[in-house]
């Protein structure tokens, strides 16, 4: 899907804002699949927390990330979208060893993917993220990766102001 374009990188790097920038100015997005996965848990009080059960996290995160490539369809695009199937592969891979990457093949995002860097500037802990910096750049190298094992392009967003990082994403794909 083409007009897929996925946002990853690091943990903190600023994705989640650099959406909201993108939804501001009328583009279609798809929040992050593994905060809405911790947001759900928390308030059932499940345990597929990253802090608690870091494998049944990141199959739901799968799971979502499925959902969401597949109800976008209907989207007019481009879609942005907040990680993706990538991901959640790339976590399981690390984890368990093993990952169903079917999933990559039969669900693909616009060959280039734009990567937040690691931005110790601006990195925080919240309540849906526990972890440290040093996570978070280990997390954000095995993604990159990941993403060149599957044959995506990756672009790294600069550090720099969210409309200027909204401005560099739509000037390369030539939408502004």
């Amino acid at each position: 899907m083409e007009h897929f374009i996925l946002i990853s990188g690091c943990s903190g790097g600023g994705k989640s804002t650099l959406l909201n920038a993108l939804r501001k100015r009328g583009f279609a997005t798809v929040e992050e699949p593994g905060r809405r996965v911790v947001a759900a848990e928390q308030a059932r009080g499940g345990e597929a927390l990253p802090w608690r059960d870091m494998e049944a996290f990141l199959r739901r995160a799968l799971a979502l990330a499925i959902e969401d490539f597949e109800a976008a369809g209907t989207l007019p695009g481009p879609v942005f979208f907040d990680r993706g199937i990538i991901d959640a592969l790339s976590g399981l891979q690390h984890l368990a060893g093993r990952a169903p990457e079917d999933a990559a093949r039969l669900y693909r995002y616009a060959e280039t993917v734009f990567l937040a860097p690691p931005w110790p500037e601006i990195y925080e802990t919240d309540s849906a993220r526990k972890h440290g910096l040093d996570e978070a750049v280990a997390e954000y190298d095995r993604l990159a990766a990941a993403f060149a094992e599957f044959g995506y392009r990756t672009q790294m967003l600069p550090k720099a102001p969210v409309a200027e990082r909204a401005d560099h994403i739509l000037s390369t794909l030539q939408l502004g």
